[in-house]
């Protein structure tokens, strides 16, 4: 098995990677990404995440990471946010996972992060038995939010006033 990073010429693997995770995720409804959105934000002159793919021996992709870039104000340093992490189910168990993993701590590592961070689904039992093999913590004392679609727009368009 090999990691590697994503090209361009990835784009349409990496989009059928999300619509995997999104439907074992239940959340396939949500997705609205497009591969020309994907490989604008992926590719582009501004390049907002990074992903790459696991491939075994014949180059069959094995799964992948996504992942950008945040920053801890109490650290004074960068971070690393993955924001997908999946492995096509007939190959779970087999160390991509964990492949995936190492080679994104590894990069955060070189980057100079002071840490790693992700997400999981709470009824997802065996990504968080996986995590928690790999000596992650939770951080139950936090709670996600979000603002997104009209919310945001709403949001955005306030007058300073009000």
């Amino acid at each position: 098995m090999r990691i590697r990073e994503a090209v361009l010429a990835d784009i349409p693997l990496i989009a059928a990677f999300i619509r995997e995770l999104a439907e074992y995720e239940r959340l396939l409804k949500e997705v609205s990404m497009t591969e020309e959105r994907l490989a604008s934000n992926l590719f582009g002159e501004r390049r907002y995440a990074e992903a790459v793919i696991a491939e075994d021996e014949e180059r069959q992709p094995l799964g992948f990471a996504l992942f950008f870039h945040n920053f801890s104000t109490f650290l004074g340093l960068p971070g690393i946010y993955l924001e997908d992490l999946y492995v096509r189910p007939a190959h779970r168990g087999s160390g991509v996972g964990r492949a995936l993993f190492r080679h994104v701590a590894r990069v955060a590592l070189e980057r100079g992060c002071g840490r790693l961070e992700w997400s999981v689904l709470d009824w997802n039992q065996s990504a968080i038995a996986f995590y928690m093999g790999l000596g992650a913590r939770s951080s139950s004392e936090w709670t996600g939010y979000r603002l997104h679609g009209k919310a945001l727009e709403r949001l955005a368009g306030e007058s300073e006033q009000g």
